[in-house]
């Protein structure tokens, strides 16, 4: 058993470590972020998108951005300072390129800090970008020996892109092509081959006027194909 007088010296020399332990330990870095997810919607023409995410450190000490990675190369993110005091306000900014890119794009942005409470976050940037034309189906075929027949692809484009004309070219002279507008940004493509007396192959290009240079061209297929064996 430790005499009183004793635990009374020990805990006057407990008592200031404590207190400096509590200090230590109330003081605290608390980067907090307005939202973690950002969802874009690039308009036709456009070649990049760009998404930003706002925080705030509501901590009592300075939060030090360590790094900003992406999950591309098609995507660049950065912070205008690294180092955010208390109550200081800033965001990341995220540039996704869109090139030739359609459809729903998820890209990421990794943050890493110092804030011992959460020294990592990632940012999740989701890209909604219209495609210009849809083509179905995209492969036509006739047999080696069937009737030549006409057969049809039916285009359709995206209302926000707003297609309004198409011209279709084949890469063989086997297949004619014809295209008829159906309805506004809607269009039939007629393929014709010649004669199906052996295989062909050709790729169909389907040039759009749409706004991006990158999204006016779309291929498609036809081809006379040999007969499967029969038993």
């Amino acid at each position: 058993m430790v005499p009183f007088r004793s635990g009374m010296k020990l805990w006057s020399k407990m008592v200031p470590v404590l207190v400096v332990f509590g200090l230590i330990s109330a003081a605290h870095a608390d980067l907090v972020w307005d939202k973690t997810e950002v969802q874009l919607h690039p308009k036709p023409g456009d070649t990049e998108a760009v998404g930003t995410f706002a925080y705030e450190n509501k901590g009592d000490k300075p939060v030090h951005i360590a790094s900003v990675h992406t999950s591309c190369g098609c995507t660049t993110a950065g912070a205008k300072k690294n180092d955010i005091a208390p109550g200081e306000k800033g965001e990341i900014t995220a540039t996704f390129k869109i090139g030739d890119r359609t459809g729903v794009q998820q890209k990421t942005v990794t943050v890493q800090t110092d804030d011992p409470k959460q020294p990592t976050t990632v940012l999740t940037l989701m890209a909604y970008i219209a495609s210009p034309l849809d083509l179905q189906p995209s492969f036509l075929y006739w047999n080696v020996g069937e009737e030549p027949k006409p057969k049809t692809i039916t285009a359709k484009s995206d209302k926000a892109v707003g297609v309004k004309h198409i011209d279709v070219t084949s890469s063989n002279a086997n297949f004619l092509t014809k295209v008829d507008t159906t309805a506004p940004g809607e269009f039939r493509i007629t393929v014709t081959p010649r004669e199906t007396t052996r295989s062909a192959i050709s790729t169909l290009s389907v040039k759009t006027d749409a706004p991006s240079a990158s999204g006016r061209i779309f291929y498609a297929s036809a081809r006379v194909v040999p007969s499967a064996p029969t038993h």
